[in-house]
């Protein structure tokens, strides 16, 4: 309810009071805006409207900007108001606040705080549409359209496929013409990252290895200059990934090797980036069981997988001049007869013999042998991504993204990208110290976890892949600690989260504007 005195200054307006702030009536209308809101820099300050809703405020004769000035506090980043009847045409107006105007790359979080405030601002603008059943909506480009349209589009995703009672469907668009381009961009950034989610947060027995191809297939299927290869069992075989074959062995459902290849360079024979992906569609452990608890959230242990073919996807919309290669070896991995023992030991593609002495230290095995094949393409740099070890998850917690890698130049591609998609990376140690650990075996070239057990667990798994790698530019993005979203992530809701999918495409789409020189 309004403050009598509100109530008393909108009628010395001279007009009927038009709105309804946070916590009154819901209001229905077939169309809404929203508009942000820069806090002053200085306390005490006038906020400041952004240049949309400057406008918007002219047409309403100055209402809205009164209303704000009147209607409580100055808005805080990421919080809303709701005007009501302000114009016919948007019957709800949701005010956001952006934080500061000048906000932008900030070295203590390594992100671009501006684009983060937008996102988070227009996420909570649309999500209050979505409450009020409002079905489309325009937003405010905040002086970043690309920012807008992710946060809009990120904000409202919710995987409820399989409920009879859905949250109503809201369509945003961008409010006015002047940065389409860019607000184009934003939505299918943010739909890669929820192609990503959507197969992330899918029941295992919905997205089994070859029902997960079948899905990128399908997606892929509109473009022209894009071949999907889904390779059986049979193939996986010829291909001798013993190592990939003894985790899927475990599981009556048949591996696949997914391979896709974009097209997108100005020649068929540039060097293409290689994307990599662990797609382990469910993860009990094997006989090495994961306890009870929790083990339903191992349906995204292909997260890997679901990143770098979301970002392939996302790169053909896109069309990005440059080509690249996804390969994701897809299985679960399940206690058999059949499975993997502790103690067994698997020869990889490279030849290299593995003693498994922990079968839930799985997801290395089927990225030795994807690295191995990822080599025969030639490849400028390789990039592999999986929810590899809860090590990472330890160390860095949902912050970021941690990046194991050989190269400099690789690494600061990843780095300037994760900045602007504020879905950080963190540059992680690939020293001998580790190595030493996974290639003191009593009975194998390798073991696939390090002698001193836990220590250093993130560590140890990205020195084991690194025996599989003879490229000079490589990077291991160790996903496990980003792989789910609690609140940490505002624009994000609760579930599976899809990262660093954005920043797997900007990655890519910087690196197709970069000289060959990869020195």
């Amino acid at each position: 309810m309004l403050l009598p005195s509100v109530r008393s200054a909108a009628r010395r307006l001279g007009r009927d009071l038009p709105l309804a702030c946070r916590g009154c009536s819901r209001h229905a209308g077939a169309k809404g805006l929203v508009l942000g809101i820069y806090s002053s820099e200085k306390d005490g300050g006038t906020a400041q409207l952004t240049s949309a809703g400057d406008a918007f405020d002219r047409l309403v004769s100055g209402r809205l900007r009164e209303l704000v000035s009147i209607c409580g506090p100055p808005l805080k980043k990421g919080k809303t108001r709701i005007f009501h009847g302000l114009h016919q045409d948007f019957p709800s107006v949701v005010v956001v606040g952006l934080g500061k105007k000048n906000a932008g790359i900030n070295d203590q979080e390594n992100w671009n705080e501006g684009k983060e405030n937008i996102r988070a601002a227009v996420a909570a603008g649309c999500r209050q549409m979505q409450d009020l059943e409002i079905p489309r909506v325009e937003v405010d480009p905040c002086g970043d359209a690309q920012a807008a349209a992710e946060g809009a589009v990120l904000g409202l995703h919710e995987y409820n496929e399989l409920k009879q009672k859905k949250k109503p469907v809201v369509t945003p668009q961008l409010h006015g013409s002047a940065e389409s381009e860019a607000w184009q961009k934003g939505v299918l950034y943010a739909e890669g990252q929820n192609l990503a989610r959507y197969l992330m947060e899918a029941p295992a027995n919905y997205i089994t290895p070859i029902k997960f191809a079948e899905h990128i297939e399908q997606k892929l299927r509109s473009f022209g200059n894009v071949k999907v290869h889904i390779r059986p069992e049979s193939w996986i075989v010829t291909q001798q990934m013993g190592a990939f074959l003894s985790v899927a062995k475990g599981s009556a459902e048949p591996p696949i090797f997914l391979e896709i290849q974009y097209s997108g360079g100005a020649n068929a024979s540039d060097h293409p980036l290689v994307f990599v992906g662990k797609g382990v569609t469910f993860d009990s452990g094997g006989i090495s069981l994961k306890p009870s608890s929790g083990m339903d959230a191992m349906r995204a242990d292909m997260g890997g997988a679901a990143t770098v073919c979301s970002a392939i996807v996302t790169a053909a919309a896109l069309n990005l001049p440059l080509n690249i290669i996804g390969l994701a070896p897809l299985c679960e991995n399940m206690p058999s007869g059949k499975a993997n023992k502790p103690g067994d030991v698997v020869r990889a593609k490279n030849g290299k013999t593995i003693q498994v002495d922990n079968t839930d230290a799985e997801g290395r095995l089927l990225l030795a042998d994807a690295l191995c094949y990822a080599h025969s393409f030639n490849a400028r740099a390789i990039v592999n991504a999986a929810t590899l070890t809860g090590a990472m998850d330890v160390a860095l917690g949902s912050a970021a993204t941690g990046v194991f890698t050989n190269s400099s130049w690789l690494w600061n591609h990843l780095y300037e990208a994760s900045i602007v998609t504020g879905d950080r990376v963190w540059r992680m140690p690939l020293f001998q110290h580790y190595t030493k650990q996974v290639t003191d075996s009593p009975l194998a070239d390798l073991s696939n976890i390090g002698k001193y057990s836990r220590a250093g667990g993130a560590c140890t798994a990205a020195a084991f892949l690194k025996e599989f790698v003879t490229a000079s530019h490589w990077a291991h993005l160790d996903i496990a600690g980003v792989m789910s979203n609690k609140d940490e992530v505002p624009y994000l809701r609760k579930g599976m989260a899809g990262r660093p999918t954005r920043t797997l495409v900007e990655f890519a789409a910087r690196l197709s504007q970069d000289s060959h020189n990869t020195t």
